[in-house]
């Protein structure tokens, strides 16, 4: 027999999990959480994932959750680059794309049949400069994108504006480092940021699977991502504190809010638990 959900929950079609921070840290997966989302699965509840990373493929995920026991297919998955890719086809299909970027970012771009352009004596058939997170960033793409975007005709997106990015050995630059130098050097702003806080995402995953809001939760371990996200399109928030942010950090700010405003700050989750095993009585 399953444990019963805690009441707050139990009407949930659709559970929205971040990956790092509360399905695993690092390489090691959270004590658990398989057996968790095994519980949720058994009650008819969907299970999908939504990441600001762009750097890996969505294949690279499923296949890192299955060596942590947990079953899955690339569908379940929706990353920044996925989402992005997505949103860009609305715009235009098979565009031609120069990009900073990484792997995850370039596959899910190329899937959909949009062109990557990596000379940069074609900066004027550039459509569209997308940013996300880089690892090999470096002077001559900044200047390609300034290029494309001053000289040529490109609009300029990002998957996601992260300031920084979790990593064993701590936090490391996230893709927003990339996306303010690009600001900074066209004196342009993207036109979209498609990954957490924004909507993009969580709206459609409602969306591919038609579920309204009342019926979704967010599970995440970032108040200005998750939780904030899972707030701008009114969805059910949960804080799990087995990532970045302590549970101090909540009272702290939910205190300071208060003494200005009665209206709910947008960072505030709706639960906060300790561990994913805490879903259930």
């Amino acid at each position: 027999m399953t444990r019963e959900l805690i009441e707050e929950l139990k009407d949930i079609k659709i559970a929205i999990f971040d990956l790092d921070g509360v399905i695993y840290r690092g390489d090691k997966l959270i004590p658990n959480v398989d057996n968790i989302i095994q519980e949720l699965k058994k009650l008819s509840i969907k299970i999908v994932y939504n990441s600001n990373n762009s750097t890996a493929t969505r294949q690279m995920y499923v296949d890192r959750l299955k060596n942590f026991g947990i079953p899955c297919n690339i569908t379940d998955f929706y990353t920044s680059a996925s989402i992005t890719a997505k949103e860009i086809t609305k715009l235009k299909e098979k565009a031609n794309v120069f990009v900073i970027g990484e792997m995850g970012l370039k596959d899910e771009l190329r899937a959909l049949e949009h062109i990557i352009i990596t000379d940069e004596l074609q900066y004027d058939k550039v459509d569209f400069v997308i940013v996300g997170l880089d690892r090999d960033f470096h002077y001559k793409k900044l200047a390609i994108a300034q290029k494309c975007i001053l000289q040529g005709k490109a609009h300029f997106y990002a998957t996601n504006a992260d300031a920084t990015l979790p990593a064993p050995i701590g936090l490391l630059p996230g893709a927003g480092v990339m996306v303010n130098a690009v600001e900074v050097c066209t004196s342009k702003k993207p036109e979209k940021v498609f990954g957490k806080p924004n909507p993009y995402g969580i709206e459609m995953i409602l969306n591919d699977f038609r579920i309204e809001a009342k019926d979704a939760v967010i599970f995440g371990d970032r108040l200005d991502t998750d939780i904030a996200a899972g707030n701008n399109v009114g969805i059910k928030t949960v804080l799990v504190l087995t990532g970045v942010t302590p549970r101090k950090k909540v009272n702290e700010i939910e205190h300071n809010f208060l003494k200005i405003s009665s209206v709910k700050n947008n960072l505030i989750p709706d639960i906060i638990i300790d561990t994913l095993n805490e879903i259930f009585k």
